[in-house]
């Protein structure tokens, strides 16, 4: 594994690892928690002839905790400082649950960095929430039980738990417990909106697969919001039955071989008609 590097943004500085060589691929991880959570699909992607880059968002892992503002829209103006910083031609998103929008929002207002979009278990707008996400938000405003009952959550996201999931777990226990993390919960549950992204998904230029597991809880209905953004951005589906919001983890494998071969697909329409 490469040494982590860091790119100095205002407000803070991005943790980030860079992997591989070949076209690039930058990746986040859901929010709130670590960019480990990419462990089983980087590999298998920097096997397959990517460089992949994976970033630690605001106040999480080796990235600066406090920040001016934290969420999709902060996250989609470090995307593009970042793929700008790593010069390496346009990138593919790989953007998970807010890192989708931080994507939609990116592509929409610097298209020319990024020359796909693949969306995992995606949040593109502020939806309905189901009873334990509501529950968890207002408990978040409490900031001594915001983060026990946000790990209590947690295992929900991922019902096909690897073998090292309790050792993630409690590296991303003792990231959220440093004292320049206090309050990231909260700053998350309760300041975030998609809403600028949704207001941009008619902008998005780049060709886009949709990533979305059937067992996904932060949804009242996975499938119907997978074919919604589908629909909003003439995208690609890859419905994975019974997966989590952190379907990488459940199934790299699975959604190795679905970006490949959407990076193919791209590179097939740059190529000249024959």
């Amino acid at each position: 594994m490469s040494d982590t590097k860091f790119l100095d943004l205002p407000g803070g500085r991005i943790a980030y690892d860079d992997m591989g060589e070949g076209p690039l691929i930058v990746c986040t991880s859901a929010m709130l928690d670590l960019r480990s959570e990419l462990r089983f699909l980087t590999p298998l992607l920097v096997e397959a002839g990517f460089r992949v880059v994976t970033l630690d968002q605001r106040g999480m892992g080796e990235s600066s905790g406090q920040w001016p503002e934290y969420g999709s829209t902060p996250l989609a103006h470090d995307l593009i400082a970042l793929i700008r910083h790593l010069d390496a031609g346009p990138a593919i998103v790989y953007g998970t649950s807010n890192g989708a929008a931080a994507g939609v929002y990116a592509n929409a207002e610097a298209p020319e960095l990024i020359r796909g979009l693949v969306l995992a278990a995606p949040f593109v707008r502020d939806g309905e929430q189901p009873f334990v996400q509501r529950m968890l938000m207002n408990v978040a405003r409490i900031n001594a039980i915001a983060l026990p009952m946000y790990l209590s959550y947690y295992p929900k996201w991922e019902p096909k738990r690897p073998a090292d999931f309790d050792e993630h777990v409690a590296k991303l226990k003792a990231n959220l417990k440093q004292r320049d993390r206090r309050g990231v919960i909260k700053s998350y549950m309760l300041e975030q909106s998609h809403a600028e992204a949704e207001a941009r998904l008619d902008r998005v230029t780049a060709p886009a697969l949709v990533i979305m597991g059937t067992g996904d809880i932060d949804w009242p209905d996975p499938v119907a919001e997978a074919k919604w953004v589908v629909e909003r951005l003439s995208a690609e589906l890859v419905l994975l039955d019974g997966a989590g919001h952190h379907p990488h983890v459940e199934y790299p494998a699975e959604i190795a071989e679905a970006v490949v071969a959407f990076a193919g697909r791209l590179d097939a329409r740059l190529e000249p008609d024959a």
